[in-house]
């Protein structure tokens, strides 16, 4: 138990370390002006008090002069105004601190998120549920640099006033400590009950989030409506949610219990300390000013002791959380970089992937079971096979977004895992059979194929004519300029116009055009391009690709046999291996699972032409 005490210190400490060197990082000035604030604010009371004091043991002196308390009653206005002048600019600072914490962390966040090489850590639920707590922390990090000086300007105040009560006594004194020890123990621990909750409640609360979205996502608006969904995710989101309340409020009953009693305690050791100095008082062993100075001091104290005790849980509570945040910024890369990194050249000789194995997870099923196979230069490969046969699955290996537990995958005979992942990536485009559908213009869901062109109209509008969108595109409302969303408007513009949702068929010719615009690509891999395409356009869409593919080097997966037999080479890929390899006449010709699944397609297309 010692050793997870421990343990947790150790966490907290580093996580306030990291905050804090955040914060510095972040906005230095205004924390400048904060710990100044935390001095004058922790300080100010207690020199009050003892002003408050002088005032009194004047006023009951023999000798009283009004003169004499003039000097005392402009310092106590001064402190006042300092006081009054801290609150308005510690209130400033958090503002600016809050900010700037907050977009630095969250920047930080996402750029951490974004250096993952692959996509393994992205398909973990667990990695998930890290990211939704660390977003949380990382918006919310301010709050714990405000607790720490919070706190700090507590333990001043108590330091003040404790040094105080120590000259009149030393015993009261020390009873007042040992009654706050309770208090911060108590504390402390609802603080690792209330982090541990929440990360109990990470996947739940996502969950609902999940269904919150679905709720208001356009995209799924229709599904929803048609099957009459909608009270039913309600309900599963209500049903999350209510787990997560009973979770929380067991705890906050906890709180209120410990609340209570710890008041009372307070309340009583107070009352009895109050009656002890009257008593003192009357047998003359205290002045008046004393009996001022420790009510002062242990109002002061009761505030202080509760008020540090207060921030050190939240302090605790929110460190605790902000070590999710800490994780996923410091995660390794899931691609390791090569410890001699090679430029990749222009591909010259071909691709060769060399007994290839792969599977998800460490302990999930073989997705692909030693797949060999060649891709020369300059020529075009077609994959098909049924669903589920691993044929996606090689694509993100050939695009690097994760490794082959077995095997490699060369580049002119150099394997994959010695190219930096990001500027392999540069030398391939991709057309996914799930493209993204951004919500920007037009021509920005075209240019961002390849950044650096992303205002270069020119070839924005000759890879939208290669993929057959340009004239859908140039008769939108505003053209390229037309937003393809009903979620935003435009940035940097007053227009508040709805968007413009493109057909399927037309986000699949539009993702084309994205992957034309790679001026530097060696080879293209198109993953079931035709998807949501009608027959018409299917044909053209390819008519484009078998010319665009000429002397290039390709991949093309489809289930969609009529698509593929132009290809130089055809590979058919069942339970994770090449089960037949060759042209679409010797596959034809050898009467084997291609032959198989060409004729079947080929007869569905005659009955349905019957």
């Amino acid at each position: 138990m010692s050793g997870q005490s421990t343990s947790r210190t150790a966490e907290f400490l580093r996580s306030l370390t990291a905050v804090l060197a955040l914060t510095l990082r972040s906005c230095p000035g205004a924390l400048a002006v904060r710990v100044a604030t935390v001095v004058i604010a922790g300080t100010a009371p207690v020199a009050a008090s003892w002003l408050l004091k002088y005032v009194v043991d004047s006023l009951t002196a023999d000798d009283f002069r009004a003169s004499d308390l003039n000097w005392a009653a402009a310092g106590i206005g001064l402190l006042t105004v300092l006081l009054a002048a801290a609150s308005a600019t510690s209130s400033y600072a958090d503002a600016r601190i809050r900010r700037a914490t907050s977009t630095r962390a969250q920047s930080d966040l996402l750029t951490a998120v974004n250096r993952l090489s692959g996509l393994s850590k992205l398909e973990q639920p667990a990695f998930h549920d890290r990211v939704q707590l660390a977003i949380q922390s990382a918006q919310g990090a301010e709050r714990l640099v405000g607790a720490a000086l919070q706190g700090a300007q507590g333990v001043l105040t108590l330091a003040g006033f404790l040094g105080s009560l120590l000259l009149i006594s030393p015993t009261l004194a020390g009873i007042l400590v040992v009654a706050a020890v309770p208090a911060l123990f108590a504390h402390l621990a609802n603080s690792r009950h209330r982090a541990d909750m929440f990360w109990r409640t990470s996947s739940l609360a996502r969950r609902q989030i999940f269904y919150r979205g679905l709720l208001t996502d356009t995209q799924a608006a229709k599904e929803i409506r048609l099957y009459g969904l909608g009270g039913y995710f309600a309900e599963r989101m209500r049903t999350d949610l209510d787990s997560i309340n009973r979770q929380e409020e067991r705890l906050d009953r906890r709180l209120v219990t410990y609340e209570t009693a710890l008041a009372a305690l307070g309340a009583g050791i107070s009352t009895g300390a109050l009656v002890w100095g009257v008593h003192q008082a009357a047998a003359h062993a205290l002045t008046a000013g004393d009996v001022s100075l420790l009510v002062a001091a242990l109002a002061g104290m009761q505030t202080a002791l509760v008020g540090l005790v207060g921030c050190i849980a939240q302090s605790h509570q929110t460190a605790l959380l902000f070590s999710h945040y800490l994780h996923v910024t410091q995660v390794r890369d899931d691609l390791p970089a090569p410890a001699a990194p090679i430029a990749p050249p222009p591909l010259s000789h071909g691709i060769e992937l060399r007994d290839v194995w792969f599977r998800y997870t460490d302990d999930g099923p073989w997705i692909l079971r030693g797949v060999s196979l060649t891709i020369p230069h300059g020529t075009s490969l077609a994959i098909v096979g049924l669903n589920g046969a691993g044929k996606s699955t090689l694509v993100k290996l050939l695009c690097r977004l994760y490794d082959p537990q077995r095997g490699s995958i060369h580049w002119d005979g150099i394997d994959l895992k010695d190219f930096p992942a990001d500027q392999l990536r540069r030398r391939v485009s991709v057309v996914f059979q799930d493209p993204m559908e951004y919500d920007l213009t037009a021509g920005e869901n075209i240019g961002l194929g390849d950044l650096g062109s992303l205002h270069d109209h020119g070839r924005i509008h000759a890879a939208a004519a290669d993929a057959d969108i340009h004239t859908a595109l140039a008769r939108l409302p505003q053209g390229y300029d037309t937003m393809l969303s009903r979620m935003f408007f435009p940035d940097d513009t007053e227009d508040t116009s709805p968007g413009v949702q493109l057909s399927g068929g037309q986000w699949q010719r539009l993702a084309l055009a994205r992957a034309l615009m790679r001026s530097e690509r060696d080879l293209m891999i198109l993953d079931e391009p035709s998807t949501g395409l009608d027959a018409v356009a299917e044909r053209h869409v390819h008519d484009r690709l078998t010319a665009l593919r000429q002397g290039a080097t390709s991949v093309l997966v489809s289930h969609r046999l009529n698509t593929v037999r132009a290809a130089d080479a055809i590979v058919v890929i069942a339970d994770g291996t090449v089960h037949e390899a060759g042209t679409h006449e010797q596959l034809m010709t050898a009467q084997g699972a291609y032959a198989e699944l060409f004729t079947t397609q080929a007869e569905g297309y005659e009955e349905t032409v019957r």
